[in-house]
């Protein structure tokens, strides 16, 4: 990432994502940016994806992949959707709250990967620096370059890619798929 953020604003983001989850989490508005250092990088328009683990074990995760608003207002609004609306999880509980680890992955642009085939499509990706899109028509699926340390291997990287995406976890050997990559900057608590 060319313009890594400094310490006080990967603070003021994690900050804001907590408050952000406790308010969604007790049926409150958002929580406006009052007393939050507002540097010209928060305020500028940014993608992010919020991921939440309990005792290591994912709890939610809900991002964007372009940018479409503020980088602030981006991790506030997903902070609450990992909390709460993340279809694979209930909704975090007050109970819960204190044992939630927050991370934060500032996104890059996605940018098409060019590939032949297959075998070409597997030597171009770069486990654990690049993030991953897959599209079939309106189908799409995305793994952050996080997941490459639980899935290291190329073709099951993809397979459960397509997986996720509702396809056969093959498909992308057998039919030319729309790839993207992007790398993240990631910051926790």
């Amino acid at each position: 990432m060319d313009d890594p953020l400094t310490a006080e604003e990967k603070t003021t983001l994690l900050r804001l994502a907590r408050r952000a989850i406790e308010a969604g989490v007790c049926n409150q508005p958002p929580p406006d940016f009052a007393g939050l250092d507002m540097s010209p990088r928060l305020l500028a328009p940014g993608a992010a994806f919020v991921t939440l683990t309990r005792e290591g074990n994912l709890r939610g995760c809900i991002g964007a992949l372009e940018p479409y608003q503020s980088l602030v207002e981006d991790v506030r609004e997903h902070a609450a959707a990992a909390a709460l609306d993340d279809y694979r999880f209930p909704p975090l509980t007050a109970a819960e709250l204190p044992r939630i680890h927050i991370e934060i992955s500032r996104l890059t642009r996605p940018v098409p990967l060019d590939y032949r085939d297959a075998d070409d499509l597997l030597t171009k990706l770069r486990p654990g620096v690049d993030g991953v899109i897959l599209r079939d028509g309106i189908r799409r699926a995305t793994f952050l370059p996080q997941v490459w340390e639980k899935i290291p291997q190329a073709a099951e990287f993809l397979e459960n890619l397509c997986y996720k995406m509702g396809a056969a976890p093959d498909l992308w050997r057998r039919k030319h798929l729309e790839v993207l990559v992007y790398q993240v900057e990631e910051f926790h608590e």
